[in-house]
């Protein structure tokens, strides 16, 4: 038996294979008639943005913490977007091909990394029924998703 990477993010390959897994995956998502409106003001910027996020999600450098604002600006970002759940089920169908694309052929990570999405996108889609400006409170540190799921 080999020996698993103790981070999500070492197996995933750090924060190279995060910048293909969002290229690949926004690709899909600007060329959807379905989705394509919820990015109307997308840069090639938010690609950056995702990776720094998720490398510190899955375990690696608290980038997003440190220079993006954390977990508090990530929601905010999500404000009024008004997704709805056949966007979040779409997004979630165009990660999962992303993820069958640019991620290891790990079975147990790709599961892993796809239940992060989906609990996440979750969050993403309630969130976005607020007002832009809205008052969440204190959402705590930004999350981290590990072997076990949310540690």
């Amino acid at each position: 038996m080999t020996e698993r990477a103790e981070s999500l993010y070492d197996a995933i390959g750090g924060i190279d294979a995060l910048r293909r897994l969002g290229g690949t995956f926004y690709d899909g998502v600007l060329a959807d008639p379905l989705l394509s409106p919820v990015f109307a003001n997308f840069t090639r910027t938010h690609i950056e943005h995702v990776a720094v996020w998720l490398a510190e999600v899955f375990g690696g450098p608290a980038r997003f913490t440190a220079e993006l604002g954390g977990h508090q600006a990530l929601l905010r970002a999500h404000l009024g977007l008004s997704i709805t759940e056949e966007q979040r089920t779409r997004w979630m169908e165009l990660m999962a091909a992303a993820v069958d694309k640019e991620l290891p052929e790990d079975e147990r990570l790709r599961r892993q990394v796809l239940e992060y999405f989906d609990w996440g996108t979750r969050i993403a889609r309630d969130v976005s029924a607020g007002p832009v400006g809205e008052d969440l409170g204190d959402p705590g540190p930004t999350p981290c998703w590990g072997w076990d799921g949310l540690t």
